[in-house]
């Protein structure tokens, strides 16, 4: 009210103001009327204010003057909201509003003022801007930035621990009486925590606020305006506050004493059992540490922590053996290395707990002395014990052991039940340097026949049992022209048994020497020097030298090789221009020789007995004439499945071909009363028509869409012996009686000459057929 007032005051200040202004510029403007002095502009305002929100329509706001208002002249006003917000009286110069006005939404209205003549609508003074500024009055409550606050704050924190800023604004004008300050207090939660009057900030009170008991408080936070004075508008918003975890709480067992019962065949790694504590800590904060606080144990079990769980799980480290030990009595405890102990909220209680492992019995494999077995033997032993394994039941029964490997026949390593390892055969270390095989001990006594196994490892040593021979197949050449006391080739060796350092080759002719000879350079290697030079390839082309080559073995192996050396025609250069090669078989060992000449002669046999065989056929007609032409039962139809053979018979009587190839008529057999495949044939009456019959029958089974092509030699093989049309199978329509001329081979070469022997026609006739 007294607001009100204050307004009303101003207002007619302004306007008495106004007033006086314009009565002295008149008694002026009289006492000087008629002097040629220039009269000045006389607007006596420039802005006007009037109140916000008045709701009286139309309400006065202001009064135009002019000191050269006349009679004839009316005021008009231009601009923002003219004659429509705001209206002059056109004799008074009375302004007057018709809409209520807000201030927050328009503080300030720009306006012209004219005066001008009624007739002519000339202006008399030169347009004025002025302004309408509105006069605020506290009608807007503050207005909080957020309506719901969600913050969060550690728990246990100390006094005074700024939570969060809350912030109101009032759109009111803040340089009025006050209008737009804003002052903040708690209505609900002001027992846990505290705000700033006038800058909105939240802090803890108190210290002891604990997530455990309460993790949640919601607070109401009032926002007020024109403090100080009675009246006011005001605001509410709710902040929610979230106690934060912190690690403030000690883990503790849930259980005084842990039993785990574990067979003593548990795998090293694998859970013994878990304990657990209870921590009312969140997740993140739960760090349960364990440790034995009897370290005794610790070679055989480890705990470790599951952070998600609050676990202590244990594990087993070392084999377990109910013979030996079969109780294990320990003592654990859990410690949280992070916590703060000044907040802690209580001591460290319930840290420990008894922890019994019991072992269990079970009937238990035997055990192998070693984790594997590694032998040693010659190779040329035979039927000798090489060594033993042995293995022993791990229980109390102790029960006897029996051994046992699986072999194959040919395996020449054996074992016997009782875990000796000996030769069965000889061995030969360049076909097998090692021989492994699994041994396997199996309880004889036992109901459950435990078994394990091991592996066994057998070397075979190196016995001198294999000659040197040539480390390739050398084929040296010479020129027709070439010098004596040349050397030709240098030639090394090699061994099947092991090359073991110091191994020594030497090398000597088997022979006297003519025109090569043999020089050993003492370093594994020799050297095909030419003895005697100048040859002559129209007398010799071929020239073979056999070398013996001995190592230093005990006992010492030699053996003898057989260097095959081609003389060639060469030019002024010595380069070659014609070489004949020698026989592939010249450059190799004489065991070699024989081995391909017997391979040879075994092919030509088997050559030679398939050559006869097929000329005694060719001579007497297929194999399968020999059988009585009556007892062929093959027929001409098309089979719905596989198989049949002398079954399908029935089908089509085939004795209707071989009366008319004897020019007899038989009787037909009696046959089943089911529908043929084929229709039935009549019996041609002369010879001639049974080419027609068959061409009829082809052509209907070629152009049959619903059958396939049994076009076989088992359907169509065998017609007859004088069957005009011959066979029918296209199997055999590319055979030949055509002969192959072999005689062309004694053209070739003596190399095809034993060939040229063997099948040329002339030689034929020897053979009885």
């Amino acid at each position: 009210m007294k607001l009100r007032l204050l307004h009303v005051l101003v207002i007619t200040d302004i306007f008495c103001h106004m007033v006086l202004c314009t009565a002295n510029s008149a008694h002026q403007e009289g006492q000087h009327i008629e002097t040629n002095r220039r009269v000045k502009r006389a607007w006596v305002w420039n802005q006007i204010t009037t109140l916000e929100e008045q709701t009286s329509i139309p309400y006065l706001i202001g009064t135009l003057y002019s000191t050269k208002l006349r009679k004839g002249s009316q005021y008009i006003l231009e601009g923002e909201y003219a004659d429509t917000l705001f209206k002059v009286k056109e004799n008074t110069g009375d302004i007057y509003g018709y809409e209520k006005l807000d201030r927050e939404k328009k503080a300030q209205y720009n306006l012209t003022a004219l005066l001008v003549d009624m007739t002519t609508l000339k202006t008399l003074e030169p347009p004025e801007m002025f302004s309408i500024r509105l006069i605020d009055i506290n009608d807007n409550a503050p207005i909080f930035t957020q309506k719901l606050y969600n913050v969060s704050v550690p728990e246990m924190s100390s006094t005074d621990v700024s939570v969060t800023t809350v912030t109101a604004v009032d759109p009111d004008d803040p340089t009025v009486a006050g209008h737009a300050k804003v002052t903040y207090k708690i209505l609900q939660g002001y027992e846990h925590f505290k705000i700033n009057e006038f800058t909105g900030q939240i802090s803890t009170l108190r210290s002891d606020l604990d997530r455990e008991k309460k993790a949640n408080y919601e607070i109401i936070v009032q926002a007020k305006d024109s403090p100080g004075l009675s009246g006011g508008f005001s605001s509410s918003a709710t902040v929610t506050i979230h106690l934060s975890d912190i690690n403030d709480n000690f883990p503790i067992f849930t259980h005084k004493l842990y039993t785990f019962n574990v067979n003593e065949d548990l795998r090293v790694g694998d859970v013994v059992g878990k304990i657990t504590v209870e921590d009312i800590d969140e997740p993140q904060n739960r760090i349960a540490k364990y440790t034995f606080m009897k370290s005794i144990f610790e070679q055989w079990f480890k705990i470790k922590s599951n952070e998600q769980t609050n676990e202590g799980i244990i594990y087993l480290t070392k084999p377990l053996n109910y013979e030996s030990k079969n109780q294990f009595k320990m003592t654990i405890a859990v410690s949280d290395p992070l916590i703060d102990l000044q907040v802690a909220k209580q001591k460290m209680l319930n840290n420990s707990t008894e922890v019994i492992v019991n072992v269990l019995d079970v009937d238990e494999p035997p055990e192998f002395s070693k984790p594997f077995y590694l032998f040693k033997v010659k190779e040329d032993v035979k039927l000798k014990n090489i060594d033993y394994v042995s293995a022993t039941d791990p229980d109390f029964a102790k029960r006897a052991v029996r051994y046992s490997a699986k072999t194959s026949k040919d395996d020449p390593i054996r074992v016997t039940n009782t875990g000796s390892v000996y030769v069965e055969k000889s061995l030969d270390r360049e076909t097998n340097a090692w021989h492994n095989l699994t041994i396997t001990a199996e309880e004889i006594d036992s109901p459950t026949k435990k078994a394990s196994s091991v592996n066994v490892y057998i070397q075979v040593l190196d016995v001198n049992d294999n000659a040197p021979e040539f480390a390739e197949p050398y084929a040296p050449r010479v020129c027709e022209n070439t010098a004596s006391d040349l050397a030709i080739l240098k030639i090394s060796a090699t061994d099947k048994d092991e090359m073991v350092p110091g191994m020594k080759f030497t090398y000597y002719s088997a022979e006297k020497e003519n025109n090569f000879t043999v020089v050993d350079n003492h370093d594994n290697t020799a050297n095909i020097i030419v003895k005697n030079g100048d040859f002559n390839r129209d007398v010799t082309k071929f020239y073979y030298l056999p070398i013996v080559i001995s190592d230093n073995g005990v006992p010492s192996l030699s053996s003898t090789n057989t260097l095959t050396i081609t003389v060639c025609k060469c030019n002024e250069e010595g380069e070659f221009t014609f070489c004949e090669e020698a026989l592939k078989l010249a450059a190799v060992s004489a065991s070699t020789i024989i081995i391909i000449l017997c391979s040879l002669a075994l092919i030509l046999l088997c050559v030679l007995a398939a050559f006869l065989i097929l000329r005694r056929m060719h001579n007497n007609g297929p194999l399968i004439l020999v059988k009585n032409p009556a007892e062929i039962h093959e027929q001409l139809v098309t089979y719905d499945e596989e198989g049949g053979g002398e079954m399908d018979t029935n089908g089509y009587d085939v004795s209707v071909l071989n009366s008319v190839r004897r020019n007899m008529i038989r009787s037909k057999p009696d046959m089943e009363a089911y529908p043929n495949l084929y229709a039935q044939v009549q019996k041609p009456a002369r010879n001639g028509d049974m080419f027609s019959v068959i061409e009829a029958k082809k052509d209907d089974a070629d152009n049959d869409g619903e059958g396939l092509p049994y076009d076989t030699l088992h359907i169509f093989g065998y017609e007859g012996s004088e069957s005009i049309v011959e066979s029918l199978s296209s199997l055999e329509s590319g055979s030949s009686d055509s002969e192959i001329d072999y005689d062309v081979l004694n053209e070739w070469g003596p190399r095809f000459k034993m060939l040229a022997d063997l099948y040329g026609l002339e030689h034929l006739e020897d053979f009885p057929y």
